[in-house]
């Protein structure tokens, strides 16, 4: 029996809370990756973002930190071309900001070695305790994101979809291609049954996704 979807609903006051400290604490770079023998050490739990390029994942994490520029945010897409880590609170957690897959305008060799560092981090870090694939709201899933959520699947770990540039779009429209996106999940099962709606510029859906990210055990 297929998993039921739902959407992400408003954290109770404790995890809420536990959200808001988490990223009102110290949000510190530690160091970007080129390869796999680079990682830090995995001596703590680590939660990643990935998503196509352009899909505004650097917006997003900073909405979630409350930095402007703590990730770098472009509109050329590919700028991210390495697998950065950021110390959350007192050093308990790790947030991974991945390269973007997908469309990048940088050289061909480039973008194919960092694709394949983004793939065999997703296949192999054992203290990644959950993925979150962002999907545009404004398009749906992509052939791309399929390839990234079955290398989950493979791989055992599970992702959360977080749906992107919510206020984009018309309601109509965020509404019929969250639906797509649902049974495109339902055949992934590493998907989480619970997808978060996210704005970054209006801060939609960001204390939902900071409780999931501090709750997390």
């Amino acid at each position: 029996m297929s998993l039921q979807f739902t959407l992400a609903h408003e954290p109770e006051l404790e995890a809420r809370e536990a959200g808001r400290l988490l990223f009102a604490g110290p949000v510190d770079f530690v160091k970007g990756v080129v390869a796999m023998s680079g990682l830090p050490e995995p001596d703590r739990l680590e939660v990643c973002f990935a998503g196509r390029s352009n899909v505004g994942k650097s917006s997003l994490i900073n909405a979630l930190t409350g930095r402007k520029s703590l990730a770098r945010a472009s509109n050329t897409p590919g700028r991210t071309q390495e697998i950065n880590y950021f110390a959350l609170g007192e050093m308990n957690r790790f947030l991974v900001d991945l390269p973007g897959y997908g469309y990048a305008e940088a050289p061909v060799a480039v973008v194919a070695k960092w694709q394949a560092l983004l793939k065999s981090y997703l296949a192999g870090r054992q203290t990644l305790r959950r993925a979150f694939v962002l999907i545009d709201t404004r398009h749906g899933v992509k052939a791309v994101d399929e390839e990234i959520m079955a290398l989950l699947d493979r791989s055992a770990v599970t992702f959360q979809v977080v749906m992107t540039k919510a206020d984009k779009v018309s309601k109509t429209e965020r509404d019929a291609n969250i639906a797509l996106s649902i049974e495109a999940l339902k055949k992934h099962p590493a998907a989480y049954p619970e997808i978060v709606v996210t704005s970054s510029e209006k801060g939609d859906g960001i204390e939902s996704l900071r409780a999931i990210i501090a709750t997390l055990v």
